[in-house]
């Protein structure tokens, strides 16, 4: 008699990622609180202060992620170091290179947390499936 048993009982070796717009909706709520705290502590009078914050935001943002998810990331962050950190402030404005630079800073940043993330979670679903060698 053949029995039939769910692929998922057994507890998965590497943790599901969160849903991708579910860390949009993180990202969007996480880039706004922060500029508002920055605005709140001044540090919005240099975007690179900001740029920074965010990068930290979007690497901390990716490591929960999937892969798909960094450009999203990447986007919402841009969008509100664009309207709130650089000048002209509160308008949205392409400038060129220097936001090809921003946004792919951002981008890199996502992608990095999200890779970090894959590459821990390997090492410890190795270590736990892997049989150990006893005390020789």
């Amino acid at each position: 008699m053949v029995e039939w048993r769910p692929l998922r009982t057994a507890v998965r070796p590497v943790p599901e990622p969160v849903a991708t717009p579910f860390v949009w909706v993180a990202a969007f709520a996480g880039s706004l609180l922060l500029v508002a705290v920055l605005g709140a502590i001044g540090g919005l009078s240099s975007s690179a202060i900001a740029l920074g914050s965010l990068c930290a935001l979007a690497a901390l943002l990716g490591l929960p992620a999937r892969f798909r998810a960094a450009p999203g990331i990447a986007l919402v962050c841009w969008l509100f170091l664009n309207a709130y950190a650089v000048a002209p402030r509160g308008e949205l404005a392409w400038q060129g290179h220097p936001d090809v630079a921003r946004v792919l800073l951002l981008l890199t940043a996502a992608l990095l947390g999200t890779l970090v993330a894959r590459i821990v979670n390997a090492l410890g679903a190795h270590r736990r499936i892997t049989p150990g060698k006893g005390p020789q």
